[in-house]
């Protein structure tokens, strides 16, 4: 890769982090097949090497979740027994299954308990340890 592409490649991520810092749920999700930056509703960039764009999500303030050290099943079911994150979208009213979509904070908790790494999303009272 040259230099000029490096620039672009990332001055391009800069513009989808802001649309995703703009975004409600917008969010960098990281695991073992790499990474999703979810910056609209629909709208998505995946990536296989997610240091760089991590750093630059966490830079810029943007909610990281990290499930690379987590066991593989406990993701699998937090992923298949959902539910998914509204970004950019209204939130589904409750109760809430695998095909819905709730905020952030709500599956950004499930995965903080399941050991994952969740940066520049506070822990909520519901997710505390000893709620």
């Amino acid at each position: 890769m040259h230099a000029a592409e490096n620039v672009d490649l990332h001055s391009h991520h800069a513009e989808l982090i802001a649309k995703a810092l703009a975004t409600e749920g917008g969010h960098l999700s990281i695991g073992r097949g790499g990474f999703i930056l979810w910056y609209g509703d629909g709208c998505r960039l995946l990536g296989y090497d997610p240091e760089p764009i991590k750093a630059a999500c966490i830079e810029a303030g943007l909610p990281v979740i990290d499930s690379r050290d987590v066991a593989f099943d406990a993701v699998a079911r937090l992923v298949i027994r959902g539910p998914m994150v509204a970004v950019g979208t209204p939130p589904d009213p409750p109760p809430h299954g695998p095909f819905s979509y709730v905020p952030l904070a709500a599956v950004a908790a499930a995965y903080r308990a399941a050991g994952a790494e969740v940066v520049n999303l506070p822990e909520t009272a519901a997710d505390a340890p000893s709620a």
